[in-house]
């Protein structure tokens, strides 16, 4: 997928002007919040298993290596095929080679992030091979030629009205005039056309929430079962999962299925919660006559044993971004790649490097919500923290951000100094502020004012106030 990272700044400014984008942002903020605290307030032993999960991915982590290999043997003595990459080239190399060596003309998808991560659909299209996207918001983005803004809900951003005209736009062989009564309609509109893609298609592709290192299996959850159309109808079915998918028993994996859900959409579990073990055995009534696991480094091993190993506990819920006031703002193309939210924050410029991504750890309120509903306990706020580290470190931070620093830094280490010249900026700001009672503009602070006003100073420092309200209590 394209790198647009470093137009973040003109990715912001364009979301925040986009009043279509806004009204989905406003329409949906409310609604994930609300389910997962209702999901976890029936569940007592829900931070208890948030405790679970999390040791459950550090011993793995710790062990990568060896259940890598157990799960790659259990895969094989079922009959499957894994594939190791260790770059996305090599990703896309074995995705191709299958599909071509099956005869493919037509690919079917689940919803995949890695696929995103991979541009495994451009690859496809330029070896004259049809990917179809299945995933109802994957579907309509692949329609629009957009890419998903969320990871458990592509199409987040889109309204219904966007969706209608869409459809009016794309299937031009159903009555111009057929009316959109409900959101069911445009479902059943989707289904209809994609029941014909299930059936044709020679290869599925689908993505994995977790691969179990004891059976070889590869799990999946949807709330629409196209997952289990894409990975049964054709002959040949390819799950493409990154390294950290691994956790090493059927146990683990339910552990971390009843954190997954509830996380997520607020559910107990999702509506499909499928298992996939190998390619179709002679008892068997259905499945793929061929399956493949193509396994992806793609940058993830330079993570481990370094200060952000923690990131690859993740398990995709979307929690940090549905309680995350910077994502609710700007909304997932902002972030500039396939990866938003604080865990997108974090993980991308693991992956495609900080020089472009920068700009994403310093988008945080650092409110510390995303840590607090990790369902696995990831401290996103303090791995942002270490980025921005990084960034300073390498002289990638803006220059005039680096002077002010260095500037603050000098007074802060002299508190003499410090306390006389915020005593004098707090009285020139409520000067400046004095007949509106708000700040509306400032030098040098620009694009702090364009977008908010800033509430006029009091003209007393903390530490002026601190003092003057202890003389007062002596006196």
């Amino acid at each position: 997928m394209e790198i647009r990272s470093p137009e973040f700044k003109a990715n912001v400014t364009h979301a925040l002007a986009d009043t279509r984008l806004q009204k989905a942002l406003e329409f949906t903020r409310p609604a994930f919040p609300s389910r997962r605290a209702a999901a976890v307030a029936n569940l007592p032993e829900f931070e208890q298993l948030r405790d679970i999960g999390r040791d459950i991915k550090n011993h793995t982590l710790a062990n990568l290596d060896f259940y890598l290999e157990t799960y790659a043997a259990s895969v094989e003595r079922a009959g499957g095929v894994v594939h190791w990459c260790s770059t996305a080239d090599e990703a896309r190399t074995a995705v191709l080679a299958i599909c071509e060596k099956a005869g493919a003309k037509t690919v079917t998808k689940g919803k995949s992030m890695i696929s995103e991560e991979l541009g495994i659909n451009d690859h496809l299209e330029a070896h004259g091979i049809t990917p179809v996207e299945t995933d109802l918001g994957e579907y309509i983005l692949q329609i629009r030629n957009e890419g998903p803004s969320h990871i458990i809900a592509p199409a987040f951003h889109l309204n219904r009205d966007d969706w209608e005209e869409s459809f009016r736009k794309v299937h031009t062989d159903l009555p111009a005039d057929r009316v959109f009564n409900e959101r069911r309609d445009i479902l059943t509109e989707a289904r209809t056309r994609l029941r014909e893609k299930f059936l044709a298609a020679d290869v599925g592709i689908t993505g994995a929430n977790f691969l179990i290192a004891e059976t070889g299996s590869s799990v999946i959850v949807t709330n629409e079962g196209n997952g289990d159309l894409t990975q049964t109808l054709p002959r040949v079915h390819i799950a493409l999962a990154s390294i950290e998918k691994i956790v090493p028993t059927l146990e683990d994996a339910t552990s971390l299925l009843r954190l997954l859900a509830r996380s997520a959409t607020g559910q107990d579990f999702s509506v499909y919660t499928t298992f996939s073990t190998g390619a179709r055995r002679t008892e068997d009534l259905d499945g793929p006559s061929e399956y493949h696991v193509v396994l992806i480094d793609n940058g993830r091993s330079n993570m481990i044993g370094t200060e952000f190993q923690d990131m690859l506990r993740c398990i995709r819920c979307a929690a940090c971004m549905n309680h995350c006031p910077v994502y609710f703002t700007v909304g997932g193309h902002a972030y500039g790649w396939v990866y938003p939210g604080p865990m997108g924050s974090v993980l991308t410029p693991s992956l495609i490097g900080v020089d472009k991504a920068g700009h994403l750890p310093n988008a945080s309120t650092f409110c510390g919500k995303c840590e607090s509903v990790c369902p696995v306990k990831i401290p996103l706020p303090s791995l942002m923290r270490h980025w921005r580290e990084r960034e300073f470190e390498r002289h990638l931070s803006p220059a005039a951000a680096r002077t002010n620093l260095a500037l603050w830094a000098w007074f802060a280490k002299r508190p003499q100094f410090y306390r006389i010249a915020t005593r004098i900026g707090a009285r020139l700001l409520a000067f400046l502020g004095r007949k509106k009672g708000r700040l509306i503009s400032l030098p040098f602070a620009g694009n702090w004012t364009a977008g908010r006003d800033l509430p006029t100073p009091e003209g007393e420092t903390f530490f002026a106030r601190y003092a003057r309200e202890q003389r007062e209590k002596k006196s």
